[in-house]
């Protein structure tokens, strides 16, 4: 990574931070993936050589600069479908992908995450689920046949929030064929693969 997209992160991220601190609102929040979650989740792209990327939950495009950088890195490619419901942040995403010179990786989609799933095409060779964490079983169940025989599915706040993430948890323990740790950084990233048969 240049140092240029990384300063823009960097800015990006504090931002974040700076923002989230000064709002007590929750869908006013960001809450952006920490820097060094998101440099794990690129090194499971770049290494896997993964190209079609789904995430569910944009926010103001922290993570997705780090998947589209990534995919692109691994694939010239490489293409990230990204969801926001809220506008404000969509508007934020398209912005400082646009300042990342990542906006032509990534298809920016707006609307309800479950609703959008259900009519992507796909398919799909890793997913990352971070957002409304109680709607992810329906939408895990809405992408199984949308994933490639070789798939990679994470999902954030393992550790942070166990009790909302408890149902897709379940739901990924039981797909066949899927080894499925959970590492504790930062607030938890479950990793479920299932490799090519």
């Amino acid at each position: 990574m240049d140092a240029g997209l990384r300063a823009l992160l960097d800015e990006v991220e504090e931002w974040g931070r700076a923002n989230d601190a000064r709002t007590p609102e929750r869908s006013g929040k960001v809450l952006n993936l920490e820097s060094e979650t998101a440099r794990l989740v690129s090194v499971f792209i770049r290494s896997g050589r993964r190209t079609r990327l789904l995430e569910i939950g944009t926010s103001n495009g922290y993570s997705t600069i780090w998947l589209a950088w990534a995919t692109r890195a691994a694939s010239p490619d490489g293409r990230v479908t990204s969801i926001e419901r809220d506008p404000v942040k969509h508007a934020m995403a398209d912005e400082n992908l646009r300042r990342a010179g990542l906006r032509d990786v990534v298809d920016l989609v707006s609307g309800d995450a479950t609703e959008v799933v259900a009519s992507l095409p796909g398919p799909f060779d890793f997913v990352f689920f971070d957002v409304d964490r109680v709607s992810a079983p329906e939408q895990l169940s809405l992408l199984t046949s949308k994933l490639t025989s070789d798939a990679m599915l994470l999902a954030d706040n393992v550790l942070s929030h166990p009790a909302e993430i408890s149902g897709y948890l379940t739901a990924v323990q039981s797909l066949p064929n899927v080894d499925h740790p959970v590492v504790p950084i930062d607030k938890g990233l479950s990793i479920a693969y299932r490799g090519a048969s």
